[in-house]
């Protein structure tokens, strides 16, 4: 799959890199909501290694503790949930940016959130707490695929014409609600007017009744790694009320923090 993450570290020497490692994370991510259970030779084909391999990756994930078996099928265990809150707990900006989160959250009455672009999917890293009794907004760690939450649209708008196409031909546009846009050349029209707004706002694209907004978080160099973004109730921001009121505050706090990016 095609890297988007833009300035990635240079490539390390191959020599220098354990390859089983490597391939038992392939084996882990080749789990997912739509195959939660899968068989050696499942894993196998997924991974682009032999059944045998591919089974002995699954029973050591089951011997330390990250997967069981009924001798058939293979499934993940909560000990994985370990490494990604590993990340979630030691990373920086997470840590960084609940603050201005926090305070925003206090100024607009809403949950924001802070993502990342991962392949084709917006990983959700930083959540205000709640300002209310129900909230609405993802929780860290969550992923969605891009194409149907407003943050995706503005990570894909800094991209340039090249990547975008690239990502645009690989991508799966499934359709989750008669709003999203599942169609490729109107999809293009939406991230590059994004590129031109500097945001974008998602009328229910993923979930009848909510809407999003999202602004870029770029840095000092003008380089974009993260997004921030607010869900709220469709009926609470009728029109242009959502733009109007929520926009102001997500691009103070964009702002805020481009010097510390």
């Amino acid at each position: 799959m095609t890297n988007f993450i833009k300035d990635a570290p240079a490539p390390i020497n191959p020599r220098l890199l354990i390859e089983g490692l490597g391939k038992g994370l392939r084996v882990i991510e080749a789990f997912t909501e739509d195959r939660p259970r899968l068989t050696a030779t499942e894993a196998g084909v997924l991974t682009g290694l032999t059944r045998t391999a591919a089974r002995r990756y699954l029973l050591s994930l089951v011997h330390y503790g990250y997967a069981d078996t009924d001798g058939k099928f293979y499934w993940l265990l909560p000990r994985v949930l370990r490494l990604g809150q590993a990340f979630l707990e030691g990373a920086r900006i997470p840590r960084m940016v609940q603050p201005y989160l926090q305070r925003a959250s206090l100024q607009c009455g809403e949950t924001l959130n802070v993502g990342a672009l991962d392949g084709h999917e917006v990983v959700y890293l930083a959540r205000s707490s709640a300002p209310r009794m129900i909230s609405i907004g993802f929780h860290p760690g969550a992923r969605v695929p891009a194409h149907v939450v407003a943050q995706g649209f503005a990570l894909l708008s800094t991209l340039d014409d090249f990547a975008l196409d690239t990502w645009i031909a690989e991508h799966d546009f499934a359709n989750f609600t008669g709003s999203t846009v599942d169609d490729p050349a109107l999809f293009k029209e939406h991230i590059l007017a994004a590129r031109s707004m500097g945001y974008w706002a998602a009328d229910q694209y993923l979930s009848f009744g909510l809407r999003g907004l999202a602004v870029a978080l770029k840095d000092r160099k003008g380089r974009c790694h993260y997004a921030l973004s607010v869900t709220v109730q469709r009926d609470a921001y009728p029109g242009d009320q959502l733009v109007a009121k929520l926009l102001p505050v997500l691009r103070e706090v964009a702002e805020t923090l481009r010097p510390i990016l």
